[in-house]
């Protein structure tokens, strides 16, 4: 079977994510003491005595909140405790026993799950507190005393998780997935896509700016293919980034794009192309990532004979730099054209792991320069004696010549198009580097 899915689940501000940075070894869920931070279910592999697992952070539940963020995040936590074989449930050793956690042990009761109790910041070494005994009250069973800052306890409770696992655990991985970042400035609709590729409200849909405040994988297979699909926070631009919940969402919409394959740039139609966009752009065409341009609420704008293509060419204006990216129209909100999405991803993805033999390159190259003579300087020639391909994602070439300095941009971007003209490379970027060959 798949690996083990352990949930963490319990009211806000018991210290669920600080537990769960701990064990993930790296600060993943974002940790402030303000309830309700962690908005959406939060995704990472554990492994304990040989055995991996994945571990979901939760927001907290509050069961009679009459916010519709808090509603929401209720159901996330519903959803992640249908989907967890064993369930972490904890609560706050300072704070004692509430009425929440007993509506919340109560939930926990009627899923007929393993259920661990786990009382955190208990944070000395030696006999608990006589106090977190009235935990007993919540008849969930045996409790755990942990402390999630310190890391005391740890062994013991995962000690505990483990002994529900089931002994025929799956722990290979999966290479052939295709990892895909949704990113984008705040309400662009990312968040809409997810959950219109997925059909069910696995991210957390408002139209708060700001909602989604984690980045968040959610897995699925489509016609044999694996995706991962990287929900992330709306990137803002830095002068309006005023809380350090923001700071760290931004931080983790970065990091979603340096460990994708592929990026959906999020536009949203009615705003069109702006510089935060141009930013977000920028920054995964730097990474070297894969991209599509994703025009979003494509329903709302007003159309006539020619508008599409005038729109797709001033998107191209705004971001002069991915010309290569292929733009979809699209309207999360009603699924129009959503279904192209697979299929686009899967083919930039394989562009951006499209080799070609020196061979080639080399017959590409000499058809190139007899075409288009290469620049000269104060007499001086540029001479290209070869290029290779050097690696993928996104395809690197090394190009040996005589002088580097003699290479011209306007003549490196000439041989790109050539590239580009023979052999595709749609979505993705392209990397040259400079090599002088010895005189000798």
């Amino acid at each position: 079977m798949s690996k083990p899915i352990v949930a963490v689940v319990g009211r806000p501000n018991v210290g669920k994510s600080t537990f769960f940075n701990y064990l993930a070894g790296r600060r993943i869920s974002i940790v402030e003491d303000t309830p309700g931070v962690t908005r959406d279910r939060i995704y990472t592999e554990i492994e304990w005595r040989n055995k991996k697992f994945t571990l979901i952070d939760t927001g907290g539940i509050e069961p009679y909140s009459e916010d519709i963020i808090m509603q929401q995040m209720k159901r996330q936590a519903e959803i992640a405790i249908e989907t967890a074989d064993v369930i972490i449930f904890m609560v706050d050793a300072k704070d004692g026993m509430t009425a929440t956690d007993k509506e919340v042990a109560t939930m926990l009761r009627k899923s007929n799950k393993p259920v661990i109790l786990t009382v955190n910041k208990v944070d000395k070494v030696g006999d608990p507190p006589p106090e977190v005994y009235e935990f007993y009250n919540l008849a969930i069973g045996d409790m755990i005393v942990i402390s999630s800052v310190h890391g005391l306890g740890m062994g013991d409770l995962l000690d505990a998780v483990f002994e529900h696992f089931p002994e025929d655990i799956d722990d290979d991985e999966d290479e052939d997935v295709i990892k895909v970042a949704v990113v984008g400035k705040p309400n662009a609709g990312k968040s809409s896509l997810i959950n219109a590729i997925l059909g069910e409200n696995r991210v957390i849909v408002s139209n708060i700016p700001g909602t989604t405040r984690d980045a968040i994988d959610t897995h699925i297979e489509i016609e044999g293919q694996k995706y991962t699909f990287i929900d992330t926070a709306g990137i803002r631009r830095r002068s309006k980034i005023n809380e350090n919940i923001e700071k760290y969402s931004a931080i983790r919409s970065w990091t979603a794009i340096e460990r994708a394959d592929v990026c959906l740039i999020m536009i949203d139609a009615v705003d069109g192309v702006t510089e935060q966009d141009t930013k977000i752009a920028g920054y995964a065409h730097d990474q070297g990532k894969a991209a599509i341009i994703v025009i979003n609420k494509w329903d709302l704008v007003a159309k006539e004979t020619g508008t599409l293509e005038e729109y797709r060419r001033k998107v191209y204006e705004s971001l002069g730099f991915m010309t290569y990216a292929p733009v979809l129209f699209i309207s999360a909100k009603t699924g129009q054209r959503v279904n192209k999405i697979y299929e686009l991803i899967k083919y930039v993805a394989e562009q951006a792991s499209f080799r070609i033999s020196t061979g080639m390159l080399n017959d590409l190259v000499n058809e190139a320069v007899a075409m288009v003579q290469p620049p000269s300087d104060k007499g001086k020639k540029l001479k290209i004696y070869y290029m290779t391909q050097t690696g993928i994602k996104p395809p690197t070439f090394v190009i040996f010549v005589n002088e580097t300095q003699l290479f011209h941009y306007s003549y490196e971007r000439y041989i790109e198009n050539q590239l580009r003209k023979n052999f595709g490379f749609e979505g993705t970027p392209i990397r040259f580097i400079h090599r002088q060959r010895d005189k000798e």
